[in-house]
């Protein structure tokens, strides 16, 4: 098996959590790079990481990554609260991404228009529901969820995002889930 996808990509960080223990290849693009972008339009008609490809099977979207990884590693399928963890995860994290591309493209985020607004908007509610889920014990075990949601922490501190003071209870999910498997062999921060 072969993860093509970026270092800092908290959607391709999740799978290689969750690949910790399994062999594979991890193809590290940069989707911005010439030569990495025609790599991935050849692999991957949505332009989007991650990607796995296993043997002549080529699978797009971490969702659908985590899916076919559950089949052929027989793991446990997530629950429907898990999806819905997941979905809100995602939820911020798009946004997020949408931010930070806008910010990348020279646009002011914090401007008073209805795109950044809905964005913003939608991390903050998303953020307090997950504070609340994680103070209600949620996310205690270490499954998919729990990773996801790692992900998204550590990337919005990584890259400084979103102030997180606000919430102590996922400030203290990422800090007590630091030593993790997968966790520093992922770690943004050490790549070279």
């Amino acid at each position: 098996m072969k993860l093509f996808g970026s270092v800092p990509s908290p959607y391709v960080r999740r799978i290689r959590m969750l690949l910790a223990d399994t062999s594979y290849e991890f193809v590290n693009l940069n989707i911005f790079a010439e030569q990495d972008r025609a790599t991935l339009i050849r692999l991957n008609p949505t332009r989007k990481i991650p990607m796995l490809v296993d043997g002549d099977q080529v699978i797009f979207d971490s969702g659908l990554i985590y899916r076919y990884l559950c089949h052929k590693l027989q793991l446990p399928a997530l629950s429907w609260p898990q999806e819905n963890q997941i979905i809100l995860i995602n939820a911020a994290n798009d946004s997020l991404v949408e931010l930070l591309i806008c910010q990348r493209s020279g646009f002011d985020t914090n401007d008073d228009k209805l795109f950044f607004n809905l964005q913003r908007e939608r991390v903050a509610e998303v953020l307090a529901v997950l504070e609340q889920q994680v103070r209600d014990q949620a996310f205690n075990d270490w499954n998919y969820a729990a990773i996801c949601l790692y992900c998204l922490l550590d990337w919005i501190a990584f890259r400084n995002l979103w102030p997180l003071g606000s919430f102590p209870a996922l400030q203290q999910f990422l800090s007590q889930n630091q030593q993790q498997p997968g966790v520093a062999s992922s770690d943004p921060r050490q790549a070279g």
